[in-house]
């Protein structure tokens, strides 16, 4: 599930140094996909993301985003 749903976004906040493509994130992306929606994925500006979750952004288009804290 997001921390928090307003319109057509989800929010996943993560408070991490890095990130990979969890099974949450992937769930989350397919579901904002399939809705039509938008995945927020805010985590700290210093924040590096893993190969997997930059390929699976790619792959998602504008679906999955960042957003820096």
């Amino acid at each position: 599930m997001p921390d928090a749903e307003a319109f057509n976004k989800m929010y996943l906040i993560k408070n991490v140094s890095k990130l990979r493509a969890t099974y949450q994130i992937r769930l989350l992306a397919f579901r904002a996909l399939e809705k039509k929606q938008q995945l927020v994925l805010r985590v700290p500006s210093a924040c590096v993301f893993d190969d997997s979750l930059n390929d699976l952004i790619k792959k998602s288009g504008r679906a999955v985003i960042r957003e820096n804290y």
